[in-house]
């Protein structure tokens, strides 16, 4: 975080004691806040969003611009007539960009919204954290500040809390709607472990509170000698996402667990593990255990596995509300880097994962953690087709499914029936989606975002609100640098929702290899060729 070229960042002028107890006083305007606004939804309010990344995962160049922009969705809460938005990113949003998501308003006059949103940027392209380059600027907060008509009504949306939010709202005098940085452990993968033994949810063998390679070894080597014939493990990272802290170890072929030469294979088979993020040494992986800790753990292996979710949130009058559960879409060298999702998650297992995921969820709402997380699992089908679930982590943040099950429900009305598995609008129509982060080709730099709001219009594939079905950009910033966006497909079933992406994609490659099609320039000989044509069929007539 720091640098020669780091601005020099202001103290708070509290020891941390004070800062915990001040930021825990912040949090009790929450209450009424929320009662307010769930009784009342003309209530006035503003709201903050800080879309910081303030978490390690490989981001270069435009994507954290286009990380922060991933939020813009939260724009649709303007459908309250008297709610006022401030949103904060690095660089400006084209004002195409936020046209496209007001456009999507339903009920509500675009022009009107427009005046109740401000967007404020410090035009810093640096790859550091948003809430530090704003914590770096005090008139930057100040204007913010006075932006926010009343303080007791108001609160502050962070991707995820660390300290940084938290000094951020102090600053700021409003309180954050997240989880306390205090609660931090609980979302590190050791702390997942300890809190997934502790209310009986069932997760993979392995072992925790690992701070280097060889800790890492032995730990494998316990594993081996618990369960002989575990074929791979994980090495995982304590604070990472999108599964970029994540390794695979083989324990393919190595001596039976306790005879002789175990030790030494098992050490070279921790030299050789793969790791899921590009250009990781295990130099550098090794010193990064033993500044975060980490754990290893069996990677469950069968005929059958899918990679699940379960999105919840405590409010901040303690109630746990499951929200949504979702397929993910994972890739990457070892099958852990987050693409996309599915939702909802198969009918199959989805009501099992929500009661496990219960209570995980009722535990934290004991701790006193608030706003959103998710419970992520693997499930195995046996032969007999029960499917066996397995939760691996626990994020206290929003994530990759936050904003594109959010946007369906800002645009519908909708709700997730838990039981069934099956979200259902006013209309009494069921809705599916599949989303992507990661649309991307070298063609896609060929075009704009006007030039793809054009393509879904011409196509039919934009978001119809009459119908309730079709296609939500996100993620545009970094269309032109690195030929990437975001889509979130909705449809009126699985099928429908994936043949609209599907369209979606044949369309982008199609007016993006017109685009680079070959043109004469203005005055060429062939233009020149084409005009004295012209001019002689002319006078012939």
């Amino acid at each position: 975080m720091s640098g020669q070229d780091d601005l020099p960042m202001p103290q708070l002028g509290l020891s941390e004691a004070e800062a915990a107890s001040r930021f825990e006083q912040l949090q009790r305007k929450l209450v009424p806040l929320w009662q307010s606004i769930r009784e009342l939804n003309q209530s006035e309010q503003t709201i903050v969003v800080i879309p910081s990344q303030s978490l390690e995962f490989d981001c270069k160049g435009a994507e954290m611009q286009a990380y922060e922009e991933r939020f813009l969705f939260l724009l649709l809460l303007l459908r309250q007539p008297r709610a006022r938005m401030i949103y904060v990113t690095s660089q400006t949003i084209l004002s195409t960009t936020i046209d496209y998501y007001l456009g999507l308003l339903p009920g509500v006059i675009a022009s009107h919204a427009r005046r109740r949103l401000v967007t404020v940027a410090p035009e810093d392209r640096s790859m550091r954290p948003l809430s530090l380059k704003l914590l770096e600027r005090p008139q930057l907060l100040e204007r913010i500040r006075s932006l926010i008509q009343d303080p007791d009504r108001a609160h502050m949306v962070a991707y995820n809390v660390t300290l940084l939010e938290r000094d951020l709202a102090l600053r700021l005098g409003i309180p954050l709607y997240g989880a306390d940085p205090r609660f931090f452990p609980l979302g590190t993968k050791t702390g997942c472990r300890r809190l997934f033994a502790e209310v009986g949810v069932g997760h993979p063998l392995g072992r925790e509170d690992l701070w280097s390679i060889e800790a890492v070894a032995e730990a494998l080597a316990g594993l081996r000698k618990a369960k002989p014939g575990i074929g791979k493990a994980m090495v995982k990272l304590n604070e990472t996402a999108s599964g970029e802290g994540n390794a695979v170890v083989d324990l393919e072929g190595l001596p039976a667990p306790g005879a002789a030469g175990e030790a030494g294979a098992l050490a070279a088979r921790v030299q050789e593990m793969r790791f899921e993020a590009p250009h990781v040494t295990l130099q550098g992986y090794a010193a990064k255990l033993e500044q975060r800790g980490g754990i290893v753990e069996e990677r469950i292996v069968g005929e059958e596995i899918r990679n699940p979710s379960v999105q919840l949130r405590v409010t901040p009058l303690g109630d746990v509300e499951l929200l949504s559960t979702h397929d993910q879409l994972l890739g990457g060298p070892t099958g852990q880097r987050y693409l996309g999702c599915r939702f909802p998650a198969d009918p199959g297992y989805a009501a099992l994962i929500g009661r496990e995921a219960r209570k995980v969820g009722a535990r934290l709402a004991r701790e006193g953690v608030l706003g959103r997380f998710a419970v992520d699992f693997v499930v195995v089908r046996a032969a007999d087709g029960v499917w066996t679930p397995y939760a691996i982590e626990v994020n206290l943040r929003k994530g990759g499914t936050t904003h594109p099950f959010l946007t369906l429900q800002f645009l519908t009305d909708g709700s997730y029936d838990e039981e069934r598995a099956v979200f259902v609008a006013p209309s009494g129509r069921e809705k599916c989606f599949v989303a992507t982060d990661h649309l991307e080709s070298a063609l896609y730099r060929a075009l704009t975002p006007d030039d793809l709001f054009d393509i879904v219009i011409r196509h039919g594939l934009h978001f119809d609100q009459t119908r309730q079905v079709g296609i939500v950009f996100h993620m545009l910033a970094t269309l032109a640098e690195n030929g990437r966006i975001g889509a979130t497909a909705v449809g009126d079933s699985p099928e429908d929702a994936d043949q609209r992406l599907a369209r979606l994609q044949a369309a982008l490659e199609d007016e993006a290899q017109r685009a680079l099609e070959p043109r004469a320039l203005p005055g060429s000989v062939s233009a020149a060729a084409g005009l004295g044509h012209r001019m002689a069929n002319q006078k012939s007539a």
